[in-house]
């Protein structure tokens, strides 16, 4: 073929246009086109071929695979084409038998190297029930290491976007019914309207389908095999619906979510990269809001688990006051450095402050007015107890409704303990934790967080050992209530008035230059949790999305 030369399969008749077209026109193939001759034909005792693709190279094993997989042939040959025959045949294969794939259509689009993306249109059919289905991915070619060849190469995301390892395509009847999500006041919950919803309305469908009444359709489904929790097994985490083939009956699923308050969330976390947030009311548990701004689309809301920084200091002041080795209105100590067991722990910016109460060295966040309390606990296990015991956290036992993390804060000594004192080092949290121990504070008793009403399907839910003391619960809010008036929450608080409390954050992570913005906060009975990853200071960026959230409230 002519280099340069713009071609088309349709019919069985191979057409080439000329007009000095370049490499990056348009190609088409379809289920009726055999392609071209591939590789494979040549020589055996040819040379090896090394060294980078020509762009001829790329064009022509792209065109071959592409031409392949649209006629839809015996999968290992198409699989022969890529660089990894034994996984690629299975997946090529399934297209056909599994998802139900026919009459396809693939158009590439201009090479950007190596890359070349396509678009795919085809028909979804299963008992007499079709659909049209389209979508666009990508395919990479390498040259064969052996071989010499140029080859595919292989990873299931060439046949679609969302394919891993993990999951495969099936058409087939809808194991559960599909179900209208409404927040608490019947206002219906989508997936195009609240983007961050998706996967935990998939997760409803998925526990709750059935429960909810409708009656099940024919769905093209991305059905995952691996947990987004780490379980593992068939139905292990909720099925993904990438095209419904006949519709079934919607049942009624009421959630605890508060549609406004979750606009708010979805609306918030947009301004950063990498940011989650969740709300909670405090007085009952009820998840008002969860969102989440990630390119991995993961549920790091409730799934996520990460060091939390110094909104720690909310469980640890209460650990402390319950020992009662501080008071908020009695002097602590907060100098610019402590040391613990050789390891230094600084403030930020180096300050100190002297002959002040308790309650402005938690207002100001000073790490060493915490530290040098460690000996005086006489207790490794203290935090994690109190953490457990009062706070809901770490008992591995919260039943929200979906798949969801409480919180683990496992039980160290030395320099790992004091690391855990101010939320660093082996500390595990999420939004959702954050937003719950912020709620225990407000409440003074842990309220376990649920997102559908725990009636429903009769699940038990976690409850604490015991409640804060009540002269424990309003020394703690009232260091809060600094902190959000006149300590590092106020600038993210000034726009919110009666009751308020926060505490801000900031986590060093292993190898990022910036730290993760915490910033937790309540205001009446609401209380919300965000982190911004490379956020920086507390108050700087989670703080302006925790605020936006409690003001939807």
């Amino acid at each position: 073929m002519r280099s340069g030369a713009k071609t088309a399969v349709i019919g069985g008749v191979f057409l080439v246009f000329a007009g000095g077209v370049g490499y990056g026109a348009y190609n088409v193939y379809n289920g009726m086109t055999g392609g071209s001759t591939d590789a494979a034909t040549k020589s055996a005792s040819a040379t090896v071929k090394t060294g980078p693709l020509s762009a001829a190279e790329i064009d022509q094993a792209s065109k071959d695979f592409l031409a392949k997989w649209a006629e839809g042939g015996d999968a290992a040959a198409i699989a022969q084409l890529t660089n990894d025959p034994t996984a690629a045949t299975p997946v090529i294969g399934a297209y056909r038998t599994e998802a139900r794939v026919t009459d396809t259509v693939i158009t590439p689009g201009p090479a950007v190297g190596a890359k070349v993306p396509f678009t795919v249109k085809a028909t979804v059919e299963l008992d007499g029930a079709s659909k049209p289905w389209s979508y666009e991915s990508e395919l990479t070619v390498v040259r064969g290491k052996s071989t010499g060849r140029p080859l595919v190469a292989w990873a299931p995301t060439v046949i679609h976007p969302k394919l891993t390892g993990d999951n495969r395509l099936e058409t087939a009847k809808a194991s559960v019914p599909p179900i209208k999500a409404v927040d608490r006041n019947g206002v219906e919950l989508t997936k195009e309207k609240y983007p961050s919803l998706g996967s935990v309305l998939d997760q409803l469908r998925e526990r709750y389908g059935k429960e909810a009444g409708g009656s099940a359709g024919v769905e093209l489904i991305l059905k995952s095999d691996t947990g987004a929790d780490g379980t593992t097994g068939p139905g292990a985490t909720a099925d993904e619906t990438l095209l419904t083939l006949a519709e079934g009956k919607e049942g009624t699923l009421r959630t605890t979510l508060d549609a406004k308050v979750q606009e708010a969330a979805e609306r918030s976390v947009k301004k950063y990269s990498e940011a989650s947030v969740a709300a909670v009311k405090p007085s009952t548990g009820e998840i008002l809001a969860v969102a989440n701004n990630r390119k991995d689309g993961f549920n790091a809301a409730m799934l996520g688990k990460q060091a939390p920084g110094s909104t720690m200091k909310i469980v640890t002041a209460a650990m402390l006051l319950e020992k009662d080795l501080i008071g908020a209105d009695r002097v602590a100590e907060c100098p610019k450095n402590a040391t613990y067991m050789g390891r230094v722990f600084k403030n930020l910016d180096d300050f100190s402050i002297d002959g002040a109460p308790f309650s402005q060295s938690f207002a100001r966040s000073c790490n060493t007015a915490f530290i040098k309390l460690i000996d005086d606990t006489k207790d490794d296990g203290a935090l994690p107890k109190e953490a457990a015991e009062v706070f809901g956290i770490g008992l591995d036992n919260w039943k929200t409704g979906i798949a969801s993390f409480d919180g683990s804060i496992p039980t160290s000594t030395g320099a790992e303990a004091a690391a855990q004192y101010i939320g660093q080092g082996t500390v595990q949290m999420n939004v959702l934790n954050m937003a719950s121990i912020t709620a225990t504070a407000k409440n003074g008793t842990f309220k376990q967080p649920v997102i559908v009403s725990p009636s429903l399907d009769d699940r038990e839910i976690a409850t604490a050992a015991r409640s804060l003391p009540s002269g424990v619960a309003e020394q703690l809010r009232s260091m809060m209530r600094l902190t959000a008036t006149s300590g590092t929450g106020a600038r993210a608080m000034s726009g919110l008035g009666g009751d308020k409390g926060a505490k801000t954050g900031s986590a060093e992570v292993d190898g990022q230059e910036t730290s993760n913005s915490w910033f937790t906060g309540y205001h009446n009975d609401l209380a919300a949790a965000a982190v911004v990853e490379a956020g920086g200071h507390g108050g700087d960026a989670a703080g302006p999305v925790v605020a936006a959230v409690l003001s939807a409230g």
